[in-house]
């Protein structure tokens, strides 16, 4: 990996220090090295760590949390073990915060609601489907939705939603709103009506953890650009001015 390689996701760390890494993962850029051979999100921050700080041979960066290869969005990930296993234990208890925002097709019927569904992954096609409790593999998904706004002038309508997610299933988000009769938008894999050329819109927002050493709450949020479709569609300016970080 190059240096440019390299520079070009030192604007994306939004915080760290001898303990973790917050950073900014892009649109389709996966989060560990997978079968495509692609840059991964794991491999520039060991690659950022070593450079920066001048550490020699492999860097160790723990990988605590995933996101999928086409959503964009926070992740954090551990500089020591230690942290590493505290981090994980968090995410096992339920205890990090995770929250969305989508846009999806239409108009949903309910202005919030939570949706709870038992999915199955088909890890040969990479696909995920709806499934009963006492399928084999079967696991549980939960999520709360809200609406924020919704533009009817587009064609098809389009809503801007926030998830908060109470499991973290593969591709939990898609299929889910997908049941619902709303893809989520530029989803191909799941029945989004735009084709090609258009990132999924759906991006990892907020994150939420206790400091796996200082004890210390942490709160980090970042929202997708506002310039790029289709959150443009919407007065994103708007829902980062009510951001506090305060956290109130």
């Amino acid at each position: 990996m190059d240096m440019d390689e390299i520079q070009k996701f030192v604007p994306m760390i939004v915080f760290e220090d001898n303990h973790i890494v917050v950073a900014i993962k892009p649109h389709n850029l996966p989060s560990q090295q997978d079968e495509s051979g692609d840059f991964d999100m794991l491999s520039a921050i060991k690659a950022y760590i070593g450079d920066k700080y001048k550490k020699p041979g492999n860097v160790f960066i723990g990988l605590v949390h995933r996101l999928d290869r086409p959503t964009g969005g926070l992740m954090v990930f551990a500089r020591t073990s230690k942290a590493a296993d505290r981090i994980c234990e968090q995410i096992k208890q339920g205890e990090m915060g995770k929250k969305y925002m989508t846009v999806v097709q239409g108009v949903p019927k309910h202005k919030a609601d939570r949706l709870e569904h038992y999915l199955k992954k088909d890890t040969k096609n990479n696909l995920v489907t709806l499934a009963t409790a006492l399928e084999q593999d079967s696991k549980k998904a939960i999520l709360d939705y809200k609406v924020l706004e919704s533009n009817t002038d587009t064609n098809p309508a389009i809503s801007l939603l926030q998830v908060q997610l109470h499991t973290g299933r593969s591709h939990q988000i898609r299929v889910q709103m997908r049941t619902i009769g709303h893809a989520v938008f530029g989803d191909t894999k799941y029945g989004s009506a735009v084709k090609g050329g258009q990132n999924l819109a759906l991006w990892a927002y907020e994150l939420s953890f206790v400091h796996p050493t200082t004890k210390q709450n942490m709160r980090f949020v970042a929202y997708p650009s506002a310039i790029e479709t289709p959150w443009n569609h919407f007065n994103m300016d708007k829902f980062a001015s009510v951001y506090k970080p305060d956290g109130k």
